[in-house]
């Protein structure tokens, strides 16, 4: 998920890029034709046998170079097998996560409050031990804006904006919305859409030794993921993430009903509402989040009795 934020660092921010479920082989097809297209059109057409001897040349082309052929784009075949059938280290998740972090951070800092963020960090911890993914070391903040929003980077890298805990009323609603982020994480959301990222630059790009070097290669990535924060993940990736946070947040304890509750008040809110305009941007709009919800959770989680915990909830000063 530097947004004004993240929002726009990261608005890069959660953070219509393209659809995770991309047919790969049509986009292959396509991409090459382009290139191929684009070779034929940068060829120079057959020059012209001149009618007169070579003598009556203009004396301007006379003992001119001939001109070197264009070069021809070349498929990154390393990259396209990456794209294809690689996948991204632990180490280069968390490179990426730290960078794309640290870049949001850069544009818009954490709330100075010591006990807030050490508040959120305990909740999401604890309801990121549900999500399986022990291989990483999760971070959690709140970031000082008055957006209406919450955004993950891979590596374990979690936001939510002031604005956002604002509007909460209890510790099951941020473990809801936390659980939503940590699915992102989790799924590897961002990281697939990396790797068609990665696939249409194999396409593209004229092979070289930079691909040798990681520090380029991540820093080439990073570019990549702070643009598709900025314009979203594809719907069926936040669908997915609220059907999962859900159960993360009912693992850890809390009323699974958390994220549906967070998601009806922000439904609620005007439709021009520029605390939401990111928001809208990046994700279906809340009412659309709340019936596919629905439609998946159906009556399964009728008999769960987690609790709120509205006692311990951490309110902002």
């Amino acid at each position: 998920m530097k947004i004004k934020l993240m929002v726009l660092a990261v608005s890069l921010a959660s953070f219509s890029g393209m659809s995770a479920g991309l047919d790969l082989g049509k986009l292959l097809e396509e991409r090459i034709k382009q290139e191929l297209n684009k070779d034929k059109q940068s060829q120079p057409a057959p020059a012209q046998q001149p009618a007169q001897a070579p003598s009556q040349a203009p004396a301007t082309a006379q003992g001119a170079a001939a001109a070197p052929p264009p070069a021809k784009q070349k498929i990154d075949a390393r990259q396209l097998g990456f794209a294809l059938f690689g996948d991204y280290t632990l180490e280069e998740e968390t490179r990426i996560g730290k960078q794309i972090s640290g870049n949001l951070l850069g544009a818009v800092p954490l709330v100075r409050d010591d006990k807030l963020q050490r508040y959120v960090n305990l909740v999401g911890n604890w309801v990121a031990l549900q999500s399986g993914r022990k291989d990483i070391a999760w971070h959690f903040g709140v970031l000082d804006t008055e957006d209406i929003n919450a955004f993950a980077a891979p590596g374990g890298y979690v936001f939510v904006t002031k604005g956002l805990y604002r509007r909460l009323n209890n510790e099951a609603e941020l473990a809801g919305v936390l659980g939503h982020e940590i699915a992102h994480v989790s799924q590897k959301h961002h990281l697939k859409v990396l790797k068609q990222s990665s696939l249409i630059g194999a396409l593209g790009q004229v092979a070289s030794s930079k691909a040798k070097d990681s520090d380029q290669a991540v820093q080439n990535l990073i570019g990549n993921g702070a643009e598709i924060m900025a314009r979203g993940l594809d719907k069926n990736a936040e669908f997915e993430a609220d059907r999962i946070g859900i159960v993360y947040a009912a693992r850890a304890g809390y009323t699974p009903w958390g994220l549906p509750d967070v998601l009806q008040d922000m439904a609620g809110l005007p439709a021009k509402d520029n605390r939401t305009s990111l928001l809208y941007k990046t994700h279906p709009h809340p009412a659309d989040r709340l019936a596919a919800l629905g439609e998946a959770v159906g009556g399964r989680f009728d008999a769960v009795r987690g609790k709120d915990l509205a006692d311990r909830f951490y309110r902002i000063r």
